[in-house]
């Protein structure tokens, strides 16, 4: 394997890794916190929270797209998709005074930053599909079968 597809498939793995943690995070902790008997306990909004995580391993997985050619365009928008999710919602909470406390979650303010965050999941969702499709793409030889 060349230098450049070395990389290539490093970066489409690492950002494969860190778009994925983020949504596998809260299911394992559901997982430990159950099994220690502590009651169900899922936290929704741990991968927006875990952000800085997705952007860099989305960052990855679109310069391995770049370097490749493959998969630029579901990559990068869905990256751009759950970047904007996110600032829309934070942005909406805060201005609808969610984020302060200041208003109840009621009405539609509380549904619409509801549904930018499930647009945020769905983009998360994917850019992990996107990110193992260019991993499989990147690993798979020249004459269609994949390497090992």
């Amino acid at each position: 394997m060349r230098t450049r597809e070395l990389l290539s498939c490093s970066l489409a793995l690492a950002g494969t890794t860190g778009v994925g943690l983020p949504l596998l995070a809260p299911v394992v902790f559901t997982l430990a916190a159950l099994l220690t008997g502590r009651g169900l306990h899922f936290d929704s909004l741990m991968p927006a929270e875990l952000f800085p995580l997705v952007l860099g391993g989305g960052l990855l997985l679109l310069g391995a797209a770049l370097r490749s050619r493959r998969r630029r365009g579901p990559i990068g928008g869905a990256l751009g998709i759950a970047a904007a999710a996110l600032a829309g919602s934070q942005a909406l909470a805060s201005a609808s005074g969610l984020a302060s406390g200041r208003s109840g979650p009621h009405g539609w303010p509380w549904v619409l930053v509801l549904s930018l965050l499930a647009l945020y999941d769905l983009a998360l969702l994917g850019l992990l599909a996107g990110g193992i499709l260019l991993a499989r793409d990147l690993f798979r030889k020249p004459g269609g079968k994949a390497s090992r």
